[in-house]
């Protein structure tokens, strides 16, 4: 006979491998380490087709690369979408650079948790991050309105999207809006369209700082960049509530915030100021401003990469200047042509008077 204690180990030690056995087929299951087969559990299913079933389950080596390449050059997009350097994320992340190179070269044997650290660095969703054939090229705009989104809105939608009575919602014009990346000359350009026709001039990054009584570098310092961008939002939500028609330089980032951009396109009449990644940075260095790479030597590097990954969402501007060679009177001058179906041509359909040029 066993004495108490004897027992009670036995017991313990009986419940931690009942415990363990449960598991061990989930734990098997990329190790093939010998676990109880599918058909004793299932006495209809034999071996053999255990064996197939197992085999169905189970990916093949090239199916998992290719995600896991899939999952870097996800990872890759996003941090140049939020242009933000190697180094950068490595250092807000808490995950080493080399770890973060791994991950965007498809090679990173990737965790759930270090994925999610990477996706918060960057104000990103980890969702976001997973590969998945997107239905539509705004996938993630509506995935951030449902999350966003009251049960009396999710039930609108649904009705909109079967057919049913829901109406569809026009945003007022409120204006011309520059979008580009850092150097690409919004802000000067932008003053003296505003000048030339009669309207007010407005830096939504000055708006977002004078609400918070912070600089942009210290609300990302101490909010991170989600916080910025949330901020980013409701500074736009004020400007659009004067109801007052305005030129609008916007951050070289505002385009990866999908909500945000959506309701500029829908509120502005959009121009994409263009110019070549060495422009760029010039005009940035003749700023004193180089981040969000300040001291990272692959700054040209990460220039160009930004600029790839952003192309396509400022291509869907209503019209691009190209400022590339352009002195600044030559570049305005482009700028207040590309603005003439606007404010003369078109101008009744946006609501206006038309303006002389």
């Amino acid at each position: 006979m066993m004495s108490l204690p004897d027992l009670l180990h036995y017991s313990s030690q009986k419940a931690t491998t009942g415990a363990c056995c449960q598991c061990l087929p989930a734990l098997c299951f990329r190790n093939e380490i010998p676990a109880r087969s599918q058909s004793q559990d299932h006495p209809d299913i034999g071996p053999k087709q255990a064996k197939l079933q197992r085999r169905d389950m189970t990916e093949s080596p090239d199916a998992e690369s290719h995600f896991l390449e899939q999952l870097g050059q996800r990872v890759r997009t996003m941090r140049s979408l939020r242009g933000m350097s190697r180094k950068v994320l490595a250092k807000v992340s808490g995950i080493s650079e080399r770890y973060i190179a791994q991950l965007e070269g498809g090679k990173g044997n990737v965790s759930i948790v270090l994925l999610r650290r990477v996706s918060d660095a960057m104000g990103a969703h980890v969702e976001d991050l997973i590969p998945s054939t997107e239905p539509a090229p705004d996938w993630q705009m509506f995935r951030e309105l449902l999350r966003k989104a009251s049960p009396g809105q999710i039930t609108r939608a649904k009705e909109a999207l079967t057919g049913g009575a829901a109406t569809a919602h026009h945003a007022p014009f409120c204006g011309i809006a520059l979008i580009g990346l850092r150097g690409a000359g919004k802000s000067t350009l932008g003053r003296i369209l505003a000048k030339k026709i009669g309207w007010s001039f407005v830096e939504l990054n000055k708006e977002i700082e004078q609400q918070n009584g912070l600089s942009v570098a210290e609300i990302i310092a101490l909010y991170g960049l989600e916080g910025f961008r949330r901020m980013e939002q409701v500074a736009l939500q004020q400007l659009l509530a004067r109801k007052e028609w305005m030129v609008l330089a916007t951050g070289g980032g505002i385009v990866s915030e999908p909500l945000t951009f959506d309701q500029i396109l829908g509120s502005f009449y959009t121009i994409w100021l263009k110019a070549e990644p060495e422009e760029h940075m010039a005009r940035v260095r003749r700023q004193g401003d180089l981040r969000p790479m300040a001291d990272d030597r692959s700054a040209m590097a990460e220039l160009r990469n930004i600029l790839v990954s952003r192309e396509p969402l400022y291509a869907r501007a209503n019209a691009v200047v190209d400022t590339a060679g352009l002195s600044v009177d030559a570049a305005a001058a482009r700028l207040i042509e590309a603005v003439r179906p606007v404010l003369q041509d078109d101008a009744r359909s946006f609501g206006l008077h038309s303006v002389a040029l």
